[in-house]
């Protein structure tokens, strides 16, 4: 197996998205676009995990499928997938959130309802994981 980086990842993330988004159109739901975009990965042979489920821990309790994530890509790479009017600041922290829990550097969030998709993608970034060396940078040039 291959080991792609998660930048590299969510490039091709990307030009499928607004490949399906081109095809389609927004007004479906998000598991018509899911399953799309699942095609797609597979398509591309990247290995992907649909509605990967987190455990989360509290205190001394652990719950086991205590939350999902849309997808995973190569486990390094976290996508939700929205159907909304716009993405919010909610959604970006839910995507955080999702990142801690999941130990993930990168996760992409999709508004497959944008007129027009480039402006319904919101890339985050879990700057608690990334290497050493980008903690340099001030954090501007973090995004």
């Amino acid at each position: 197996m291959i080991d792609i980086p998660e930048n590299h990842l969510a490039h091709t993330v990307i030009g499928l998205a607004i490949e399906i988004h081109k095809a389609l159109g927004p007004g479906l739901k998000e598991s018509a676009y899911r399953e799309c975009l699942l095609y797609e990965l597979g398509q591309n042979g990247i290995s992907t995990t649909s509605m990967k489920p987190l455990s989360v821990n509290y205190k001394n309790l652990h719950i086991e499928d205590g939350y999902s994530i849309d997808l995973v890509l190569d486990d390094k790479l976290a996508i939700e997938l929205e159907t909304c009017e716009q993405i919010t600041d909610h959604h970006v922290h839910k995507m955080l959130r999702n990142m801690k829990l999941g130990n993930y550097r990168l996760g992409l969030i999709i508004n497959f309802n944008s007129p027009l998709l480039k402006n319904g993608i919101r890339r985050v970034a879990n700057h608690r994981l990334l290497p050493d060396e980008s903690r340099l940078l001030p954090d501007y040039a973090r995004y």
